[in-house]
C-alpha cells in the first residue's frame, strides 16, 4: 500500500462521517433512515480509519497534502504520520464498535419526542471533527476542527434538553471548552509568531526562548487539560458524559479525551522544539492529583455513568503521569527511559478508549433494558443479561488492571519507568518520582475497589426493583458491539510485545527512539529495559491461571461426595433473605468515605432511633466547586449586576457613552 492510498483511506473516513450526517436530515420524516443507514455509516468510518491508521503505522513516516480550502492566504493542511495514524487507529476502532451498537441502542428513540435528525447529524460531525483534529497540520485548519468537535458534542451533551440538568450540564461543558479553546488558540499564536506561519512545519522550524517556550507550554496544557478533564479542571465531565446517550459518552470518554491527549503529544513534543524537566515534574503533580481524586469521587458515586465518568479523570491522570515521566526523563538525557513512559502513556491512551468505551456501553445496555443507572436499584443483573454480565467484568478487570488484560501492561510499563528513578541527577526528582509511583499504587487499589463494587451490587446478588427484575438481555447488535471491545481488551492484554511494536514508530518520529530491547527476547516476553530488570509474558500467565484453575476444579470434583442431597439451609429460624438485606453501594464505600472525607463535602443525616419511617440522606459535593467555581460565578454575577446599571433607559446617557467610547478610539488610533 502506497502513502497517498493512507490518505485516501483517511479521506473515505471523514466522507463516510460527513455522509452519515447528511442522511441524518432525512430521519425527521423516516426514523429507521437513523438506525439502517447513518449508524451503519458511522461504523463503516470507524473502519476506514482503522484501515488508515494500521497503514500508517506500518508504512512509517508521514505523507502531506493541501486541501483547496479555508482562506485566500491560509489553505488547510494536512499531515498522516505514525502519531496521527496511531489516534486514527483509536478512533476507528471505538467508532466500528459503536457502529455496530448504535442501531439497535436508537432503536428506542424513534418512539419519542427527541430528534432523530440532530442525534445522526450531530455524531456525524463530531466524528469528522475528531478525525480533522488527528489530520490537521496548520492551526487554523485545528482550531476549526476543534470547534466542530466540540460543539457537535454541545448538541449530543443536550440532545435530551427537557432535562433541566442537561442543559446545565451542556452549558458548562460549552462554556470550558470555549475557554479552553481560547488557551489553545494562544498557545499556537505563541508558536505562529516565532514560526513566522501557522501551518506546523513552522512552527517546527522555530527556535523559542525557555520563557516563551513554557507560556506555550503552559496554555496548551490549560487548553487540553481542560479537554481531558484533569483535576482540577474537570467540573465539566461528571456532568456532561452521564448526560449524553450512552453511546455518545463511550465516544466522549473513550475517544474525545484521547483527541485532547493527542493535541497535547502534538504542541509538546512535536512543535515546542527543547523539552523542559520542570514541565514533567507538572504533569506529575496535576497528574497524581487527577489519578487519586477521580478514582475517590468514582468510589463514592451511586450513578453509574457518573461513576464511569469520574474514573475516566483518573485515567487521563495517569497517561499524563507517563507523559510527565518522558519529559522528565527526556529533558535530563535519559532518552531509552523516556521512549519507556512515553510507550507507556500511548499505551494506555489506546487501553483506555477500549476498556471505557465497553464499560460505557455496557451501562447503556442496562439503561436500555432495565431502564436503571442508580446502582442502589439493580442487582442480579448476571441472570438476566449474562453478555452483558460478561463483558463488563472484561472491563472491570481491565480496568483494574488485573493480568492478562489490557490495563495491566500499560500501568506495569509505567511502573518500570518510574522505578528507573535512581538514574536521575536530582535529589528533588529521585523523592518525587517515588511518591508519585506510591499514589498510582494506592489509586490502583482503589479502582480494583470502585469495581469490586460495581460488579457486585449491579449483577450479583438480588434484583432490587421491579423493573430491574424484569430487565432482559440487548438485542444481537448491542451485545457483539461490545463484544468487539472485550476481544480487544484481551488480545492487547495477551500480546503487548506486537502491540508496542505497532507503537514504536510514534517514538522513534516523535523522540528519536524507540524500545528495541522490548522483544528482544522474542514475541512470548515483554523486556521493557532489560530481560535482567523486568520481564512479563502476558500467554504463561494465562497458562498459570489456566493451570490452577484446572486443578482447583479436579480437587473440587474429587473431593465431592458422589451422591448429593440438595435441601433449602438450615436458616436459624429468621426470614428468607430478601433485596433489602444486601449491602448498597453507598454501604460498601463508607469505609473508605471515613477515611477521605476531609476531601469531600459531606452532607449526611441519618435516622433517629425512634423514627417510624427511618430514611437515611447522604450527598457528597466536589470541593473543587465551593475553592474555584464558585468564587468565579459569584463574581461574574456581582460584575454582571453592575454593568446593568448602564442600561438606564436614558438617551443622553448612551450618548453620552457613544461619545467617550469614540474618543478613545480615536486616541488609540492616533
Amino acid at each position: 500500500m502506497s502513502t497517498h492510498a493512507v490518505l485516501l483511506l483517511a479521506a473515505l473516513s471523514v466522507m463516510l462521517a460527513l455522509a452519515a450526517s447528511a442522511t441524518s436530515l432525512l430521519a425527521s420524516r423516516e426514523p429507521r433512515i437513523l438506525r439502517l443507514i447513518a449508524m451503519p455509516l458511522i461504523g463503516f468510518a470507524g473502519l476506514a480509519a482503522v484501515a488508515a491508521g494500521l497503514a500508517a503505522l506500518i508504512l512509517g513516516g508521514s505523507v502531506t497534502t493541501t486541501l483547496p480550502l479555508g482562506l485566500p492566504w491560509m489553505p488547510w493542511h494536512i499531515r498522516i504520520d505514525a502519531l496521527s495514524g496511531l489516534f486514527l487507529l483509536l478512533i476507528g476502532l471505538v467508532t466500528s464498535a459503536i457502529g455496530i451498537y448504535a442501531p439497535a441502542y436508537v432503536r428506542d428513540f424513534e418512539r419519542g419526542r427527541d430528534s432523530l435528525t440532530a442525534l445522526g447529524g450531530f455524531t456525524g460531525l463530531f466524528l469528522t471533527g475528531m478525525l480533522l483534529v488527528v489530520l490537521a497540520d496548520d492551526a487554523f485548519l485545528f482550531m476549526v476542527a476543534w470547534e466542530l468537535m466540540s460543539l457537535s458534542s454541545y448538541f449530543l451533551v443536550a440532545f435530551q434538553h427537557e432535562n433541566a440538568a442537561n442543559r446545565r450540564a451542556a452549558f458548562l461543558y460549552l462554556l470550558m471548552a470555549h475557554i479552553g479553546g481560547l488557551a489553545i488558540l494562544l498557545g499556537f499564536g505563541v508558536l505562529a509568531a516565532f514560526g513566522h506561519g501557522f501551518d506546523f512545519a513552522s512552527m517546527r522550524e522555530a527556535t523559542l526562548s525557555p520563557g516563551w517556550a513554557s507560556l506555550a507550554f503552559a496554555l496548551a496544557f490549560l487548553g487540553f487539560g481542560m479537554k481531558a478533564g484533569l483535576m482540577p479542571l474537570h467540573a465539566w465531565l461528571p456532568e456532561a458524559h452521564p448526560a449524553a446517550p450512552s453511546h455518545i459518552s463511550a465516544l466522549m470518554s473513550g475517544v474525545m479525551l484521547k483527541v485532547a491527549v493527542y493535541g497535547f503529544i502534538r504542541v509538546v513534543f512535536d512543535l515546542t522544539g527543547q523539552l523542559q524537566w520542570q514541565w514533567g515534574v507538572v504533569l506529575i503533580l496535576i497528574g497524581s492529583l487527577s489519578a487519586l481524586m477521580g478514582v475517590l469521587f468514582a468510589l463514592m458515586q451511586t450513578d453509574l455513568k457518573r461513576l464511569l465518568a469520574y474514573s475516566s479523570v483518573e485515567n487521563l491522570g495517569i497517561i499524563f503521569i507517563a507523559l510527565g515521566l518522558a519529559l522528565v526523563f527526556l529533558s535530563t538525557g535519559h532518552a531509552l527511559l523516556g521512549s519507556l513512559a512515553f510507550v507507556a502513556a500511548l499505551y494506555h491512551a489506546i487501553n483506555h478508549a477500549l476498556f471505557k468505551s465497553l464499560l460505557f456501553l455496557g451501562a447503556g445496555a442496562i439503561l436500555h433494558s432495565a431502564h436503571e443507572r442508580d446502582l442502589e436499584q439493580m442487582g442480579g443483573l448476571l441472570r438476566r443479561m449474562p453478555w452483558t454480565g460478561s463483558f463488563f467484568l472484561i472491563g472491570s478487570l481491565s480496568i483494574s488492571a488485573l493480568p492478562p488484560f489490557n490495563g495491566f501492561v500499560s500501568e506495569w510499563l509505567i511502573f518500570q519507568a518510574a522505578l528507573q528513578a535512581w538514574q536521575l541527577d536530582s535529589g528533588v526528582l529521585r523523592s518525587l518520582i517515588p511518591i508519585a509511583s506510591a499514589v498510582l499504587a494506592l489509586t490502583g487499589a482503589l479502582v480494583a475497589a470502585t469495581f469490586v463494587k460495581v460488579y457486585g451490587i449491579a449483577f450479583l446478588g438480588q434484583a432490587r426493583s421491579r423493573h430491574v427484575r424484569h430487565a432482559r438481555q440487548g438485542a444481537l447488535g448491542m451485545r457483539v458491539g461490545q463484544g468487539l471491545l472485550a476481544a480487544l481488551c484481551v488480545l492487547f492484554g495477551v500480546l503487548p510485545t506486537q502491540i508496542i511494536g505497532l507503537l514504536e514508530p510514534v517514538s522513534a518520529q516523535m523522540l528519536g527512539t524507540g524500545l528495541p530491547q522490548a522483544g528482544a527476547q522474542g514475541w512470548l516476553w515483554l523486556t521493557p529495559i532489560s530481560s535482567e530488570t523486568a520481564s512479563y509474558s502476558a500467554p504463561l500467565t494465562i497458562l498459570l491461571l489456566a493451570l490452577i484453575a484446572g486443578i482447583a476444579f479436579w480437587w473440587f470434583v474429587r473431593r465431592a461426595p458422589r451422591r448429593m442431597r440438595r435441601r433449602d439451609p438450615w436458616d436459624c429460624g429468621f426470614a428468607p433473605p430478601s433485596p433489602r438485606m444486601q449491602y448498597t453501594a453507598t454501604a460498601f464505600a463508607q469505609p473508605m468515605r471515613r477515611v477521605f472525607g476531609m476531601l469531600f463535602e459531606i452532607d449526611e443525616s441519618r435516622p433517629a432511633f425512634d423514627d417510624a419511617a427511618p430514611r437515611y440522606r447522604l450527598k457528597l459535593t466536589d470541593r473543587a466547586w465551593g475553592l474555584l467555581y464558585l468564587p468565579v460565578m459569584q463574581a461574574v454575577e456581582a460584575a454582571s449586576r453592575r454593568v446593568v446599571r448602564l442600561q438606564s433607559g436614558n438617551v443622553r446617557v448612551y450618548l453620552g457613552w457613544t461619545l467617550a467610547t469614540l474618543l478613545v478610539l480615536l486616541w488609540i488610533i492616533s
